[in-house]
Order: C-alpha cells, then structure tokens, then sequence
C-alpha cells in the first residue's frame, strides 16, 4: 500500500517522540511551503530501485519533510538548520535522501546553491549520488533543468548555477566549500570528525543552510556520530533547548525487549513496505541462534548503539551464570593479571575449579585521578563501582603496581594460590617481585597460540552454565563488550582491537583458565609417565 498525498497540512506532532511544537517560540508554521516540499517527491521525482511511479512519500516521510520546510523563523528564513534522522536499515532513507539533495539543489531559494553528499568513502558518497542522478535521467520535468557529469559525480543545475557533488572523508582535508545544504550519509563510519566539522563550517556565509545526518546506529561512543546523537536525544527528551535542531530517531528503548515484534515495528517505519516482517523474522533467527549475529541485528535493524560490531558472548547466557559463588576461602585457584596501559584499569581475576563448574573471583584498579575523565569517556559508573567496592581506586594518574603487588600477596593468603599468569609485555618487573614474595608466575602469550584453547573453554562452560561470576557488574561490563578475532585455521581470541569498550577482565580471566588447564595437563602427563 502506498501512502497517499496530503493537503491543508498542519504541523506534525510526533516525530518519533520528539514534538516541534514544543518549543517553537517565535517560529511559525507555513503550511503552503511543507506541502510544496511534500508535492515535489511524487510531483517530480520516480522511484529508481524496487518500487516504480511517482515518488510518493510515506506518512513518516512527509511528517519529516513538512516539518524541515514548513517551519519558518520570523524572517522567512527555514527554522531548522540541522537534523539528525536515524533509520534502521532498509527503510529507504538513500532514496530519501537523494530526493531531499534534489528539492534543495532545485528549489531552496539559495543563490547558488552547493549541495554535498557525503560520506566516509567515495562508494558510499555515490550511493546518494547515483538514484539522485538516475530520479532525474527519469523525469521528463526534471532533465531539462540538470546536467549529470558522471565521471566527477556533479549535477549541475541550470535556473540557479547551483551544483550537487559527492565527497568523501578524504575530501576534508580541501578548502574552498561554500555548502548550503549537506547531506551526511552513514555518519557512524567516520572514522574522525574532520570532514563533518570542514562542511559544517564551510555553512557560515549561507542564508539559510541545512545539515542532515542520515544514519544507522553506530559502535563508537567516542565518534562524531555518537556525539550528535546524543545531542540529539537530548533535544527531543527535552534536555536540551534547541528549536532550531531536528532530531528524528527510530530506535529501541533501554528497557525495551529486542525480541518483541511489535518493537521492530515501531523501529522500522517502513514496516511492510520496504521493510517485511519474513526479512525482520529471517535475521532474527539468525541472531537468536547465533551470538555474534545478535548485535549485528539489533545495530542494523533496531537501531541500537552496540557494544561493537561482533559481540563474542551471549549476554543472556552470561546472566545465566550469575549464580553467587559461595565461600572460597581456602580454596585453589588460577588467576590472570591484565594490567594493560599505565593509565588504564588493571584486572586480576581468579578461576576456583569446582568439579565441572568454575566460580570466579574479580580485582580491578584503576588510577583515582583520571577514574572521573574515564567515566566520561567510557559512560559507564566507574565512581559508582569505586563507592560500591568493586574497583580499588589508587591514588595518582597511573596505575599503583605497589597497591596491585600487596593486594596479590594479601589475596595469596586467604586462598590457596597456584600461579598467576601475567603478559611478559608489560609486567616484567612486578613479575619478579611477586615471585619474591613467594608467588607462582606464569607468563602467559596473548597471541592465538595461547588464547585460542582457553578462549573455547570459556565459550563452552558459558553456554553450559558451568561458569559463576556472581554478577560482577565490572565483569559483565567487560563481557558486553568483547569481540573475537578468528584465523584462517579457526583459533580465536579476544580482541582489544575491535573491542571498543575495555575488556581487561575477561582477558584475566582466559589467562586464568589457561594457566589451570596448562598445569592439568602437565599434571596428568607426568601421572600417565610414571603409571598412575
């Protein structure tokens, strides 16, 4: 079912949660010019791909559009000078785009008008450029006004000498732009804000410029995506008062359930149109059956901001084993030190075997003055976790070996230690003087030689339930954002490379499973030998 073309147009109230009515102070609604942008789609443009006819908007489409250019300033000039509009994949937001560069190259009013279509590669820059060069090849009422060069992605427009180009984010390091309207595709990939901030700037001269971001859900929370994102939640919660800010953000909820159908529905706007519940239903059941799949489900099609791309662990099943370990005073046990950088959270974690289950026991360190600029950074309650009594923090800018080695030998006394693995790399010297104060040392390789066994076990005893953490907030954190690397032979490890969050302690805790099964086999070897 198509949608169907509106007229007398009032003001839309919901965008997806955000209501420009609320704070329009001294903005006015002109519904002539939102119906105007609204008309122009089906008026003038075709679909390229899929579907075919006259453009015409969906319901949610015309509610953005009216809204983009149907609220005027006192002046006349456009009320909203940047959006943020966040789909997940498959609700038809390149062919939106490119209409709206078309509309604004043809019919914004700017003397020479410069429109970008942007993006972090070349390829993905043409993805706008393309079904906006092919809307016009198709359009009796548009190719008489255009010129499409191909070979340098431009359109240029005839009534106004205005142009439309696609750049990449190499392009950021040039001068000379003069954007009246950009068209941002896929911000979450920029790798830097360089690009965002040059075209952002270049606006300045402009009567009345326009910026739109039209985007995924990303990884990266230290990201430009992330941060205009964020601002942009900020303005339709009300949190921040900016009436001349867009946000339109189809996303789940915090406490909605990523498996609830009627979620994806309202998540997806196009929903039983380019969107259909059999696809929705296919990659579910991907995602459901297999873990490095979930995230990429609920990043791509619920648009949720993910801990990274290819989460390794199944939350659901590490919740699963946040049974209380007990008392494990006495007991033996292996640990793994991951002490990372001089600046960064340091991690001990001790594995206590129990028959086929292992209880687990967690340290963590991290240097007091820069806890509150990493709490920023990373988002997550590191002062809350420091009060509560599951970090140490120490005091100064770098992390305290001294705290670290006294905490170790105090812990040595209440258990029964066998040996702490550390990584040669960057523990040598607190090495040494552990095995002074009488401690078993292993140094332990963080390559797939060494990961790759220890890292299948923790996998295994996860999804078998075999595995008790008692609920770690810190551990669970660091759970949550792991990602695994794979070779060609099909070893794995953690990677801190891909991982975007830390993941110390589960680290710790794969050298600690490896040093215990490294010393059980050497254990029954040495029984097989003498006949045991």
């Amino acid at each position: 079912m198509r949608a169907k073309r509106v007229t007398a147009l009032k003001p839309p109230t919901n965008l997806s949660g955000y209501d420009p009515t609320r704070d329009a102070g001294d903005c006015r609604w002109d519904a002539a010019a939102a119906q105007h942008a609204i008309d122009f789609f089906p008026d003038c443009l075709t679909h390229t791909k899929g579907f075919t006819g006259p453009f015409v908007l969906e319901q949610w489409q015309q509610d953005i559009f009216a809204t983009l250019h149907g609220w005027k300033r006192p002046d006349g000039t456009r009320r909203y000078r940047e959006s943020l509009i966040a789909i997940p994949r498959k609700n038809g937001k390149t062919s939106m785009a490119a209409g709206e560069a078309i509309y604004n190259l043809r019919c914004d009013g700017e003397r020479g008008p410069e429109v970008y279509c942007a993006a972090f590669t070349r390829d993905q820059a043409t993805l706008v450029f393309e079904p906006a060069a092919n809307m016009i090849r198709q359009s009796d009422v548009m190719r008489e006004h255009f010129v499409i060069h191909d070979s340098v992605k431009r359109i240029i427009c005839h009534a106004n000498g205005g142009f439309m180009r696609a750049i990449p984010a190499e392009a950021a390091s040039s001068h000379g732009f003069n954007a009246s309207v950009v068209i941002f595709d896929e911000l979450h990939t920029q790798a830097t804000r360089d690009l965002y901030d040059v075209l952002k700037t270049s606006q300045g001269a402009r009567r009345q410029p326009l910026f739109i971001s039209i985007t995924t859900a990303g990884h990266d929370r230290n990201s430009i995506c992330w941060e205009v994102w964020d601002y942009a939640r900020k303005v339709r919660d009300g949190l921040i008062l900016d009436p001349y800010f867009l946000p339109v953000i189809y996303e789940i909820g915090e406490k909605e359930d990523w498996r609830n159908r009627e979620v994806w529905r309202r998540v997806n706007p196009n929903y039983g149109v380019s969107v259909s519940q059999d696809y929705l239903d296919e990659a579910f059941n991907r995602a459901s059956s297999t873990p490095a799949y979930e995230n990429t489900f609920r990043n791509l099609h619920l648009n949720e901001w993910t801990e990274q791309a290819v989460r390794w662990l199944s939350m659901e099943a590490w919740d699963r084993c946040g049974e209380d370990p007990g008392e494990l005073y006495g007991q033996e046990c292996w640990a793994g030190l991951d002490l990372s950088s001089t600046t960064d959270l340091a991690a001990f974690v001790m594995v206590f075997p129990q028959g086929r289950r292992f209880a687990v026991e967690c340290r963590f360190w991290v240097p007091q003055e820069s806890s509150v600029n990493r709490e920023r950074r990373d988002r997550v309650p590191y002062s809350q976790w420091i009060r509560d009594g599951w970090i140490v923090a120490t005091p100064g800018t770098s992390v305290d070996y001294d705290r670290i080695r006294a905490d170790i030998v105090a812990i040595r006394d209440q258990y029964n230690l066998h040996t702490v693995a550390i990584d040669r790399w960057n523990a040598t010297q607190l090495a040494k003087q552990l095995e002074g104060d009488g401690i078993n040392v292993g140094f332990f390789g963080q390559g797939y030689a060494s990961m790759s066994a220890p890292s299948k076990f923790l996998e295994a005893l996860i999804a078998e339930g075999n595995l008790a953490h008692g609920m770690n907030p810190v551990l669970r954190w660091m759970a949550s954002n792991v990602a695994r690397e794979e070779d060609a032979a099909g070893n794995i490890k953690p990677s801190k490379a891909k991982s975007t969050e830390r993941i110390d302690g589960i680290v710790a805790l794969i050298m600690g499973l490896g040093t215990w099964s490294i010393e059980q086999e050497a254990a029954n070897w040495s029984e097989s030998e003498i006949g045991l």
